[in-house]
């Protein structure tokens, strides 16, 4: 497996002078996801929970709604200079009936590490219909919890703590209990692993849930809470105007500025109790 984390030497620049030092970076490396021995995606990400990855991508393109739809996950072909597996291609198995990936959805190109639905076929392919709709989700959330997450998903950033430069996801109940904090190069990347964690466990729908980030909201993200279930999102940073708009149309409450004692709710503030 892939190196979560590289060590470079830097030259380092302050006040008291020039010194050669380590540091700490995070790792960055392409993973191809096959469907059936057909390339479906490519994007950059930090190593490791790639099975994850791929489960929560495939649910929240809508290729998969639950465990059983996915009949195996192996690594293959990828090899380096010395023929050692680099483990960035990943094929999955769909189980017998269930229908490969529609051509609208496809990304048959490379996909940066933020990136997200920028690699759509078709912008109609955009709004997936959601089987797991959050709209009806009776979840309250008292202020209390939503001012902790912040913290609770930092204190699971580990890699972060040592590089300083990767995107975090964390899931919570409605009680502020870390499910899975899950990081990554990508912040939607970071959000499919922790949404295929849930997967593998047969949790889907994600209902009484809150799922934290440590950036922005886009309207991916909210994509893929929607398709997950999850009722409400939360993030330290801004949503955008289109995030605001899905969230309001999936039903899902979309919290943003999340920081000290204080937030914006966008949509659905009946659930913040």
């Amino acid at each position: 497996m892939g190196r979560v984390t590289v060590r470079r030497p830097v030259l380092r620049v302050d006040a008291s002078g020039r010194t050669r030092v380590p540091d700490a970076l995070a790792a960055e490396e392409p993973l191809e996801l096959r469907v059936g021995g057909r390339p479906l995606a490519v994007t950059m990400r930090t190593p490791g929970q790639d099975v994850e990855l791929a489960h929560g991508f495939l649910l929240t393109e809508g290729v998969v709604a639950d465990r059983g739809d996915v009949a195996l996950a192996r690594y293959c072909d990828g090899v380096d200079d010395e023929g050692r597996n680099t483990y960035n291609v990943l094929d999955i198995a769909l189980a017998p009936g269930v229908a490969p990936p529609d051509p609208g959805v496809e990304r048959n190109f490379y996909t940066t590490s933020s990136c997200g639905v920028c690699g759509k076929a078709a912008l109609d392919a955009v709004r997936l219909r959601t089987r797991h709709s959050p709209a009806d989700d009776p979840a309250a959330v008292p202020v209390s919890v939503l001012t902790g997450l912040p913290d609770a998903l930092r204190a699971g950033q580990k890699v972060f703590a040592a590089t300083g430069g990767l995107h975090a996801a964390g899931l919570f109940t409605a009680t502020g209990e870390a499910l899975a904090v899950r990081e990554d190069v990508g912040r939607h990347n970071a959000v499919d692993k922790v949404l295929g964690w849930a997967l593998l466990r047969d949790l889907v729908p994600l209902a009484g849930t809150v799922l934290m980030m440590s950036g922005r909201a886009s309207f991916e993200l909210v994509q893929k809470a929607a398709m997950a279930g999850v009722p409400v999102l939360a993030a330290v940073s801004a949503p955008s105007s289109l995030a605001v708009e899905l969230a309001e149309e999936q039903g899902i409450t979309l919290i943003g500025f999340l920081r000290g004692s204080s937030m914006n709710v966008y949509t659905r503030p009946e659930r913040v109790a």
